[in-house]
């Protein structure tokens, strides 16, 4: 269903909030501060983070505005005990899609949790975007700009809106090559390779994005300043 991470600096709400996601069928993962957090991020995929506002060395709000830097189509979704307005509106500039006050309903949260993940998703199935190029995945056309309509070879589109829509994450060669090539993919892995490579020629820094190697892990895709 979407592996998640909780981050909170209290163990007691850690194991609580992960108790209940983990037997609403998500894998969870979690981390005492956002400092933490943001190392985790950069080591594997996450889907969604629940996070506290208060928290020692990188609080909430500041995990909040690094994610939305870096990653900044992964959900949040802030808890606190902190019920006024006033949190809940930094919380939001901050870049938290949702909020939730503690002491919390089980069910409420795990539905929370959904309807997010839920939205994302939808839009991440139809458009994602590498510089200042959109890709659409109900048509398989890509815009440069404007006006700029190109097509790609479905595989090159498949590979690229998955490093699109995870823009600025690393994603494994394994990742990669199980969403694209499907599961159990036993062909060459240099055909990710040769892949990569005609997106980057046919890609240049007019269009805005670069696709980083990441030496024996996989690739990320970023936007060009």
């Amino acid at each position: 269903m979407g592996t998640l991470l909780v981050i909170d600096d209290d163990p007691h709400i850690r194991e609580l909030v992960s108790e209940l996601l983990v037997g609403a069928g998500f894998a969870v993962g979690s981390a005492p501060d956002g400092r933490v957090a943001l190392r985790m991020l950069g080591e594997s995929q996450v889907d969604l983070c629940v996070v506290d506002v208060m928290m020692p060395h990188v609080d909430g709000i500041g995990f909040a505005q690094a994610v939305r830097r870096y990653y900044p189509e992964l959900p949040l979704l802030m808890l606190t005990a902190k019920g006024q307005l006033g949190d809940k509106v930094r919380g939001f500039e901050a870049g938290a899609d949702d909020y939730l006050v503690k002491p919390f309903d089980g069910p409420e949260l795990v539905a929370r949790v959904k309807a997010l993940l839920r939205r994302y998703r939808k839009v991440v199935e139809q458009t994602a975007h590498a510089g200042n190029v959109t890709l659409d995945n109900t048509s398989h056309v890509v815009t440069v700009g404007d006006d700029d309509r190109r097509e790609l070879p479905l595989k090159e589109f498949e590979l690229l809106f998955l490093l699109a829509s995870h823009k600025g994450r690393t994603l494994t060669r394994r990742q990669i090559l199980d969403e694209v090539w499907g599961v159990g993919f036993e062909g060459n892995e240099r055909t990710l390779d040769v892949h990569i490579n005609r997106l980057r020629d046919r890609f240049g820094e007019a269009d805005a994005f670069a696709i980083v190697t990441v030496r024996g892990l996989g690739y990320r895709l970023e936007d060009r300043p």
